[in-house]
């Protein structure tokens, strides 16, 4: 995935208007050389992630292969955090199917802090492993002071202490990283295909007014972000023309009239598979028309007016896949 592809018809991020995105990709298996991925059609909106695999055991007798689909990893910070579903362990929503029928999965989380597990020590204390959901920063500040202490030694916490117009107020903060794995063993039997197909609601970072194409008297402390954006997400010199001619059709000096959407997808570490993919097809949907789309791909091509695809043979994942949208703001 190496050409630049920008497609379509793009004010500056600021901190408490700007979401950041958790990166999902797929299916991950034990290392072995003996099952080939025949084809991936990978399918991913601002909606949902679609995939479908074509699998071939290539020996002479059935393959038990342990699979599993690591959920993004979720650490609380001071910004927004998009989580499709916050009251569920399976906050993205995955669901899979083999041959058409539905699998039975297990979960394993982890609480990680400091990069050691201390899934144990917050298991026995009653506290909520997700530090997302509600009750957990009660169920802390519950604890006797001897036991706070140690999270905050261990951490696990950290003391958040603000006035929210009723007095200065001290609670306990979750500072653990949430590991989620949804695991399964898989018979891949010989001599016919299997098709494994998954799907979930991607987590979906943005910003009320984008940085791209953005341009102000000091341009010191967005540069480097713009680099970033264009390098990850293939922002060539047509796409930025496309925002170029929206600001200036403002009339007004305000910024480029788009709001952004980012989802990532991660390709990479999927690749445990016998050889390449045999035949790959990515299809982007960038919504509505008149958004604006620009990702990372080879010989993409519009097939219809919201969506764009790409197709390989023989195809080794080697970098993640990135994809920007620009909405532009609605005219007043």
């Amino acid at each position: 995935m190496a050409a630049t592809l920008a497609l379509g018809p793009a004010l500056p991020a600021r901190a408490n208007d700007t979401t950041a995105h958790l990166d999902a990709g797929g299916l991950i298996f034990v290392q072995n050389d003996v099952v080939e991925m025949k084809s991936e059609d990978l399918f991913i909106s601002t909606e949902e992630v679609r995939v479908r695999y074509v699998f071939r055991n290539t020996t002479k007798e059935d393959q038990k292969l342990l699979v599993a689909f690591p959920m993004p990893d979720i650490a609380l910070s001071e910004g927004d955090l998009s989580i499709p579903d916050n009251a569920s362990d399976n906050f993205l929503d995955f669901k899979t199917t083999v041959d058409g029928k539905p699998v039975t999965t297990e979960l394993e989380q982890k609480a990680i802090a400091l990069t050691l597990d201390r899934t144990e020590v917050l298991r026995k204390l009653n506290i909520p492993l997700a530090p997302y959901k509600e009750g957990v920063v009660k169920a802390l500040d519950a604890l006797p002071a001897d036991k706070g202490k140690e999270l905050v030694a261990m951490g696990l916490v950290s003391i958040d202490e603000f006035d929210a117009g009723k007095g200065w107020e001290r609670h306990y903060a979750p500072r653990w990283t949430l590991r989620s794995t949804y695991y399964w063993t898989q018979t891949f039997p010989t001599g016919r295909d299997i098709v494994v197909e998954h799907r979930y609601k991607p987590s979906v970072g943005g910003s009320a007014g984008t940085l791209v194409g953005y341009k102000s008297p000091d341009m010191s402390m967005i540069e480097n972000e713009q680099r970033q954006m264009a390098q990850t997400y293939c922002i060539d010199k047509t796409f930025l023309s496309a925002v170029d001619r929206a600001t200036k059709a403002q009339k007004d000096g305000s910024g480029p009239p788009f709001s952004d959407l980012r989802v990532h997808y991660i390709l990479k570490t999927g690749a445990n598979w016998s050889g390449p993919i045999g035949d790959f097809k990515l299809t982007v949907d960038k919504g509505k028309p008149e958004n604006l789309v620009s990702f990372c791909g080879k010989d993409v091509k519009k097939i219809s007016p919201t969506q764009f695809q790409m197709t390989a043979k023989d195809f080794w994942p080697t970098q993640d896949l990135g994809i920007l949208i620009l909405l532009p703001h609605p005219k007043l």
